[in-house]
């Protein structure tokens, strides 16, 4: 069996192979294969993963380098990880967000909708290769905003068994497990929504409904933890208003205000990531390393090595078992449109993903997410056509997006700032 790793030079690489060397006897893997448009990094990040493989003594083979095709040919899965522009695009999003008032943040608001422009014609492009030779794989998308890229995916290339896949819902059921001191593979979740906008209705443990009781646990640990840092966070009205466990970027819609400020008197998170990326790869160097260091948690994405490793490793056993991933609704939340992507809980066997049945959305949470995925199909167009009113009309459809009379001006310094890096509109 061979991964291929798209995007294999990122800091994130070293936690995908430690959650792959967690699971081998499950995920028989052989071969993992890192491509990255940057060979220098690659070497560093595919040297290190090789001494990680060795130091457990597992018989996997790391090979790297720029191409594109020996890195997908015969592969079981792909991977996508990859960020089109580098953080120094991250960066000038989050700038852009800050120049006009508005949220820069890399998945939502102006500057995720950059990054999608940035990334669905390079994502559209590996999807048709990876149909061409190597029609048998799997595409897990990683690649960030991972839902909107999941659905571009899954509109343009429908050939090919795309799961989108997100740290976040992972990270959710593990602080339920701490905050009602559950083992993690005790819980179940009624999760619903879309990447990154997505809320807990319900929390089973071991088969018993906690909800109420885990609502209350988990409202205590976040005001606890909130309390003692910078960043806006949920205080106790707002958990009972919403009655669920919300995403923690829902922040971003529900406190848009507090966002603002916050990101008015602090540096962007782009500049700070390129500061943790520095150092690890300073230490990724170090020929005594063998395990992933402690600091990469700075880096977010925590537990994006056991989501990624365990969904693979169910898909190759056929496991049955459900995970929270990005796939079609095909009638899974009523009244939402069968052929839209959301996160969902659902069904992983050898053929992919199955979204669970469940019950429609309460009337304000179905409001918002029939906002942003309305935004994210006029993205997609844009991205597709070239049409500059899809592009306009996604800004302004955007709960977090400019007012129209702003759109023009926002939209030309969007372009300004993304010359050469936003597919049709490369003119």
């Amino acid at each position: 069996m061979k991964i291929a790793v798209i995007g294999g030079g990122s800091t994130y690489t070293p936690e995908l192979i430690d959650g792959v060397l967690s699971r081998h006897a499950r995920l028989p893997i052989s071969e993992i294969y890192l491509v990255d448009i940057d060979s220098a990094r690659v070497e560093i990040i595919a040297a290190f993963a090789q001494r990680m493989i060795d130091a457990r003594k597992a018989p996997i083979k790391i090979l790297w380098g720029c191409d594109l095709r020996a890195g997908i040919k015969d592969a079981t899965f792909v991977i996508s990880q990859f960020r089109v522009g580098s953080q120094a695009a991250r960066h000038r999003d989050e700038l852009l967000g800050r120049e006009f008032n508005l949220i820069g943040q890399e998945t939502v608001g102006v500057g995720g909708f950059a990054k999608a422009l940035r990334t669905i014609p390079v994502a559209l492009n590996l999807a048709q290769l990876i149909l061409e030779i190597a029609p048998q794989a799997i595409l897990l998308n990683f690649t960030n905003p991972a839902g909107l890229i999941t659905e571009a995916l899954r509109r343009h290339a429908p050939a090919l068994t795309t799961i989108g896949l997100c740290n976040v819902p992972w990270n959710l059921r593990t602080e339920v497990s701490h905050a009602m001191r559950a083992p993690l593979d005790s819980i179940s979740l009624d999760y619903i929504g879309l990447n990154h906008l997505s809320w807990v209705r319900g929390i089973h443990i071991a088969g018993v409904d906690r909800t109420q009781e885990s609502l209350t646990g988990f409202k205590n640990l976040v005001i606890k933890q909130g309390a003692q840092q910078d960043e806006p966070y949920w205080n106790e009205e707002s958990l009972r208003i919403l009655e669920a466990i919300p995403n923690y970027y829902l922040l971003y819609y529900y406190e848009t205000q507090k966002w603002l400020q916050f990101q008015g008197k602090n540096p962007t998170r782009a500049s700070e990531v390129m500061k943790i990326e520095a150092g690890l790869m300073e230490k990724f160097k170090d020929k005594a390393l063998t395990e992933k260091p402690a600091e990469l948690m700075l880096r977010g994405g925590a537990y994006y090595s056991d989501s990624a490793a365990e969904l693979m490793a169910d898909i190759h056993t056929d496991a049955g078992s459900v995970h929270i991933v990005n796939t079609q609704n095909n009638g899974a939340v009523p009244g939402m449109p069968d052929d839209v992507v959301m996160e969902l809980p659902a069904r992983i066997t050898s053929q992919g993903a199955k979204a669970i049945k469940t019950s429609a959305m309460r009337s304000d949470v179905d409001a918002l997410v029939r906002n942003v995925k309305d935004f994210e199909l006029l993205t997609i167009d844009a991205a597709v056509t070239g049409n500059e009113d899809s592009a306009l009309r996604a800004l302004i459809c955007n709960p977090l997006g400019p007012n129209i009379s702003q759109a023009n001006r926002v939209w030309k310094r969007l372009r300004e700032e993304n010359a050469g890096l936003i597919g049709a509109f490369n003119v």
